[in-house]
């Protein structure tokens, strides 16, 4: 488990093909067709810490298949929810993990704090409905990713819309779009050539002073800057997504989120990974899923 999660708990986009919307299910997210074909996986540039378990580059063979153009947003979770009556592992436990400067609860309702990444509190009743404590609401933010789902979360979503989350190797295959060795879905600079922002991560000293200059203190809609050459949004910051993958009774992350910051996180890269146990939920990690 990384200093990117708690540890406590239980490309231009007129280069990207339009996303095909699912028609009829239950599922409503656009979805991005990639073909089959082999890709060099793992990292290129020797940016990863040994301690996340990134691999040496490969060549790794994959069938064709679908993946979501975006996260699962709160409006796609709110259907899955309305229709089944789901609740969450969070909102079962009675709490989850929030950051400490967006907390929206009453003192009493601060549980704990993470010891290894004390940004990190454990807030009564936050959820998904709550991203930030009782006291924070969803209004306004419908097209954002839904957070505070576990990886037990995301499975029941994905049999429900009947997908499944991707593979560590699908899942970073959709995120480079195409592009071989590169450190982010866009290229290998951070910035544009403008000096604009293309993901959603940290500005500022962490963890006490997020300038905002990427235009988010946490998460953006998932239509937030552009599209990968596959059509993918947002792979890196925002949210961390889980992976149908794991060892050692964790399971997988990919793509860091906005609280990442090179001062200590360097993983909103197409290679980096983290984990956490598949009860955990917190306001930085959401999912998309896959299909045939």
């Amino acid at each position: 488990m990384s200093c990117c999660t708690p540890g406590f708990g239980p490309a231009a986009a007129s280069q990207a093909p339009e996303p095909t919307p699912i028609a009829g299910g239950r599922h409503a997210v656009a979805q991005c067709h990639i073909p089959a074909g082999t890709f060099a996986m793992g990292d290129a540039h020797g940016d990863g810490s040994p301690a996340d378990g990134e691999s040496p580059v490969r060549r790794v063979r994959l069938d064709a298949y679908t993946i979501d153009a975006t996260s699962v947003t709160n409006a796609d979770f709110a259907r899955f929810a309305d229709a089944t009556g789901y609740v969450t592992e969070a909102e079962r436990f009675g709490f989850s993990a929030v950051f400490h400067l967006v907390v929206a609860a009453a003192d009493e309702d601060i549980v704990g704090r993470s010891p290894t990444t004390p940004w990190w509190l454990g807030v009564r009743g936050a959820d998904w409905r709550h991203p930030e404590g009782p006291r924070s609401g969803l209004d306004g933010r419908e097209d954002h990713p839904v957070v505070h789902v576990s990886w037990n979360d995301a499975q029941a979503y994905s049999r429900w819309a009947g997908r499944r989350l991707p593979t560590e190797a699908e899942w970073e295959r959709a995120s480079r779009g195409g592009l071989e060795g590169a450190r982010y879905p866009w290229g290998d600079e951070l910035l544009a050539d403008d000096g604009a922002w293309q993901a959603n991560i940290w500005q500022g000293a962490f963890p006490t002073h997020n300038t905002g200059e990427d235009g988010w203190l946490t998460t953006a809609p998932v239509h937030t800057y552009r599209p990968n050459r596959f059509g993918l949004w947002q792979t890196v910051g925002n949210v961390w997504e889980w992976c149908d993958s794991g060892n050692d009774g964790l399971r997988v992350l990919r793509g860091g989120s906005y609280l990442c910051h090179d001062s200590y996180c360097n993983r909103y890269r197409n290679a980096a990974r983290s984990s956490n146990t598949p009860d955990s939920s917190m306001g930085n990690a959401g999912f998309r899923t896959v299909g045939r």
